[in-house]
């Protein structure tokens, strides 16, 4: 199994391989082919050979992929054979629903604490987890053995967050406020950017629309 960095690109595909294979694990289902798991998560089967050939040989040619067996493989590959415990920073809309979403726990992200510097949130038990105040950040952080901190407060208070949970020795930060975040080396981070990904959604479409008006004989 190897031991390079791969692109950001193929550890998503591996996910989304992932997440169909437990679904077809669930059903029992013994085999999977390339083929299908590509056109499950609209990658290509080519694809699907070359992501899963950085880690080893899978499958038999003409027959495909056990299930269990691959799914297993991609757990221990994206280090999901073991639960992570997670800090929540921000008991917003946002914060409250992702206290609220159960497959956290069942994927393996164990929510321990979250964190507001709202009084009438401070004290509070939100879908069973207690809010602290961010002024007790560190020393929750270290208590619990936190190791995901995820970030859901306004822009203006992320960075200052993101320093806290650096400091209280978090080993990577998932943000959802839309700043770049400055971290020491070492500590990855994931920035989801709504309206990022909404542009993208929009050239999509726009380009969608300017194929159309060009195979119509329109000028754009």
């Amino acid at each position: 199994m190897t031991t390079s960095k791969i692109s950001d690109s193929a550890v998503r595909r591996l996910s989304q391989y992932l997440r169909h294979l437990r679904d077809l694990r669930s059903k029992e289902v013994a085999i999977v082919s390339s083929h299908e798991l590509a056109e499950r998560t609209g990658a290509t089967s080519a694809q699907v050979r070359k992501d899963l050939s950085l880690f080893g040989s899978f499958g038999k040619r003409g027959r495909g992929y056990s299930v269990p067996e691959l799914a297993s493989t991609l757990e221990e590959i994206l280090g999901l054979r073991r639960s992570w415990r997670v800090g929540i920073v921000g008991v917003g809309k946002i914060g409250a629903a992702l206290l609220g979403y159960r497959d956290l726990a069942s994927r393996g992200f164990d929510v321990v604490a979250a964190f507001d510097t709202a009084e009438a949130k401070v004290g509070r038990e939100v879908f069973g987890t207690r809010v602290s105040p961010v002024s007790e950040l560190e020393r929750v952080v270290r208590d619990t053995g936190i190791e995901i901190g995820i970030i859901a407060t306004p822009p203006e208070a992320a960075q200052e967050v993101a320093t806290l949970l650096a400091r209280a020795g978090v080993g990577a930060i998932l943000n959802f406020a839309p700043v770049k975040l400055a971290l020491p080396d070492g500590i990855p981070v994931r920035t989801m950017d709504v309206v990022m990904e909404l542009e993208g959604l929009s050239y999509l479409l726009s380009a969608e629309s300017r194929d159309g008006d060009e195979a119509n004989g329109l000028e754009v």
